[in-house]
């Protein structure tokens, strides 16, 4: 009896000792961002990981960090390239901080929408670019999110039609060069001014216009200060889901399909709740009284895009990428 009560004990403990190698085996995912709960890239995290523990069940150690609690903002992209995280999200424009010649994918009126930014992501020199990314910053970039298309936000009602028509117009901004500058390529006086003064800046008439999404024209209530949205969409802008190459080195093309198939559901998820947030944005800001007017968006596409291509910034940029990218709208 005391043989059989050992024999069951050892089986216990082999099976124990499996179950903990089988647990270490796993695949350590980390995902780490700055953003709050309620913003929806952060709750496509979740879609994310649902969607990967579905295609590769028990495979992947998942952990959701948001609100910065795992890496403050600004430190994620160096926490994947040191390997102390596994996934987060990357925009543009630190992409253009490692490698500056991609500041063109940051500039105004490039990209029309979101399946634009997949188009280029999936050509020829979308797929140069990813590269590399992952030769020089260490990332693979498996697809991208929408975060919104920037409009401006008018203090008094104005005739808006090219751009011609924002001259003398204080367009706040944030500080940064790049910013500013794409506020001068709008025809406007760019103002920079903190985010959390912007209301009363409205308010007072310290500045006549601010850009933003309807979704935070909506949270940071503008439209209580402000006459009318000029639907300009001069910026549609992106974030990449980028896992860092230790980790994706290690993986099965099996395991890489999954991740990928996993970050465009995430991606797919966010783009439409995003889509119906600013179409039904449209229709509240008319109910609180705002005039919501569509300018000759093609006339500000040429003067915005023609500003940039005769600056010193467009030096660098990759020769007949513009014009690519451009085409790669219309498919």
């Amino acid at each position: 009896m005391t043989h059989l009560r050992t024999l069951a004990l050892s089986a216990v403990s082999v099976i124990a000792l499996a179950g903990a190698a089988l647990a270490q085996d796993k695949i350590e995912l980390k995902y780490t961002v700055p953003s709050v709960p309620t913003d929806l890239h952060t709750q496509a995290m979740k879609v994310f990981a649902e969607k990967l523990e579905e295609l590769a069940p028990s495979r992947f150690d998942i952990q959701l960090f948001d609100s910065g609690s795992l890496f403050g903002q600004g430190a994620d992209l160096d926490a994947l390239q040191r390997g102390n995280a596994e996934m987060t999200y990357v925009s543009f424009q630190l992409i253009a901080d490692a490698i500056p010649e991609y500041g063109l994918l940051t500039a105004g009126y490039l990209f029309q929408s979101p399946a634009h930014y997949r188009a280029f992501m999936a050509s020829d020199i979308g797929t140069e670019f990813r590269q590399r990314v992952s030769d020089e910053m260490g990332i693979q970039l498996l697809d991208t999110c929408y975060l919104g298309t920037r409009q401006l936000n008018l203090r008094q009602e104005r005739d808006v039609k090219t751009p011609a028509d924002l001259a003398g117009v204080k367009l706040r901004m944030p500080s940064s060069d790049a910013w500013l500058f794409l506020g001068q390529a709008l025809g406007a006086n760019p103002t920079p001014l903190p985010f959390g003064e912007v209301y009363l800046g409205l308010q007072a008439g310290t500045i006549d216009a601010q850009d933003n999404p309807l979704p935070t024209v909506e949270a940071a209530k503008f439209y209580e200060v402000t006459e009318q949205i000029v639907l300009t969409s001069h910026l549609v802008d992106g974030i990449n889901v980028a896992v860092n190459n230790q980790t994706w080195e290690k993986l099965s093309d099996a395991e890489k399909s999954a991740m990928t198939e996993a970050a465009v559901a995430s991606c797919d998820w966010n783009n439409e709740k995003r889509s119906e947030n600013e179409e039904r944005l449209v229709g509240f800001f008319e109910e609180q009284g705002l005039t919501i007017t569509t300018p000759d968006v093609a006339a500000f596409r040429e003067h915005v895009q023609n500003f940039y291509l005769q600056s010193d910034r467009a030096a660098a940029w990759p020769e007949g990428w513009i014009e690519q990218i451009n085409a790669l709208a219309a498919q």
